[in-house]
């Protein structure tokens, strides 16, 4: 166990996450439209975690986090963000 305090490192895992995923359907494909709105949406809560950091508003920051890094994993699990085959950031289907 790691004495990171528990927003830093979801906050640390998020970005790192954001970093590393890719729309994984085709460009012109009807699911690269969702693959970019599950990047939209962890880019929205990730400013949204960020922002409540800066507030003083912690609690907030760590669900608005918590939310951005779903979307991401769920968007990999799913197929629609290549994620890298990494199952340390995200959860695989195998």
């Amino acid at each position: 166990m790691t004495d990171e305090p528990l927003l830093d490192r979801y906050l640390r895992l998020t970005r790192e996450a954001l970093g590393k995923v890719t729309p994984a359907a085709p460009a012109r494909s009807f699911l690269r439209g969702a693959s970019d709105d599950f990047l939209a949406m962890a880019r929205a809560y990730l400013e949204d975690a960020e922002h409540f950091v800066r507030e003083g508003d912690r609690d907030r920051a760590l669900a608005a986090a918590s939310y951005a890094h779903g979307w991401l994993d769920a968007g990999v699990r799913l197929g629609l963000l290549d994620g890298g085959d990494d199952d340390r950031r995200f959860t695989l289907f195998r």
